[in-house]
């Protein structure tokens, strides 16, 4: 008998070498997405960056809830990431032109994604009691992938709406167990994942984001001329990304994880607190890494709305999520992220009147104020 492809008890709390090698191709999809928002500063690149943000992260965290239940070592499931590393990467190279000319190629590579990892699970679980849980969401992917198909065939707005009711269709179906007629429908106590594997996860695709701050720093201070501006800028989008990390993994991420680990029910935590709110924070940091681009090409702007509406969105969306996180996590209002929205909400006013450099200083300002209020007030 060949031997099975479910994981092996021992190390299961561990992310494999191919696991984070099929990251990889994230990075590069991150960096396309921020580039997205550098080039085409509108609102309209803005709802499009952030419908394929939920598609890449849907493509991701469905093959993290599948690798929680397999061995990364069987022949076959290395041919299943590879396979979707493979798919990733196709979407992610067409990602410029998703809304333009290559929406067929986006909603292909989805939907050959979508469908075919609960295919292969389907069939790695066999007499497996979980096998159920998979044939109730090969239908609803099945749906959401031609709503996706059937958009790549839209202009627009209309694309855009059908590819965002595909994500809300799945995010929807979830909340409901993937009912089916006929199956009945799961509940989280099924999804008997290793709680501290999937936030490990999670936890290595905000620094993968996080990457991309750096990414962009590094690569805009080895082009042109080094004067006093950019020289301040660098240290304010470096500081940035250090209080962004900061902020997430000083300490809620440790606890994150050991407390989905002990969690009764790691599935409800592992879809509401991991699935759904870390997209947010994500989000957050696509933005800010746009912003620090902005900021690094022209310190001097004054007033361009855009440009602030990256550098104060970027804070306020990534300091939210991870309020939202903690919140979920804990049930406890993070009183300095909820303070942190404030002030940067209040610092909108400023904006027209200040130049980009300085906007950067004072959200910069507005991070710290939250990590030494994490440090002085009780956890």
């Amino acid at each position: 008998m060949p031997p099975s492809p479910l994981r092996r008890a021992e190390g299961a709390d561990r992310a494999s070498n191919l696991e984070l090698f099929y990251d990889l191709v994230f990075v590069f999809a991150i960096t396309q997405l921020s580039h997205l928002l550098v080039q085409h500063p509108t609102w309209d690149s803005a709802v499009h960056a952030a419908v394929l943000l939920a598609m890449v992260w849907q493509t991701w965290v469905y093959m993290t809830w599948a690798i929680t239940y397999l061995d990364a070592d069987h022949p076959a499931v290395r041919g299943l990431l590879l396979a979707n590393m493979f798919a990733s990467l196709v979407l992610a190279s067409a990602i410029p032109e998703a809304f333009h000319t290559r929406g067929t190629t986006v909603a292909a590579a989805y939907a050959v994604m979508h469908v075919g990892q609960p295919l292969f699970m389907i069939a790695a679980l066999r007499r497996d009691p979980l096998q159920i849980a998979f044939l109730r969401i090969a239908p609803w992917s099945a749906l959401t992938s031609g709503l996706v198909l059937i958009g790549a065939e839209q202009h627009g707005g209309v694309r855009a709406a059908l590819w965002g009711a595909s994500v809300a269709v799945d995010l929807g179906a979830a909340a409901y167990g993937f009912a089916v007629p006929g199956l009945g429908r799961s509940r989280t106590s099924d999804w008997t994942i290793s709680g501290s594997h999937f936030a490990e996860r999670c936890q290595a695709f905000v620094l993968i984001a996080l990457g991309e701050s750096i990414v962009v720093i590094g690569a805009l201070m080895s082009e042109g001329h080094l004067d006093s501006a950019r020289g301040a800028a660098f240290v304010a989008a470096f500081l940035g990304s250090v209080g962004f990390w900061w902020v997430y993994f000083d300490r809620a991420a440790e606890d994150s994880a050991r407390h989905i680990e002990q969690s009764a029910d790691p599935g409800r935590l592992a879809r509401n607190a991991f699935h759904w709110v870390h997209p947010v924070i994500v989000a957050g940091i696509i933005v800010a890494a746009a912003a620090d681009e902005k900021v690094l090409e022209h310190p001097h702007a004054h007033g361009h709305g855009s440009t602030s509406a990256l550098v104060l969105g970027g804070a306020a969306l990534y300091l939210a999520g991870h309020a939202l996180f903690k919140w979920v996590v804990w049930r406890r209002v993070s009183w300095p992220r909820a303070g942190g929205v404030v002030l940067l909400v209040a610092l909108t006013p400023l904006a027209p009147h200040v130049t980009a450099l300085t906007l950067g200083f004072a959200v910069l300002a507005v991070i710290v104020a939250v990590v030494v209020a994490d440090r002085v007030l009780p956890h």
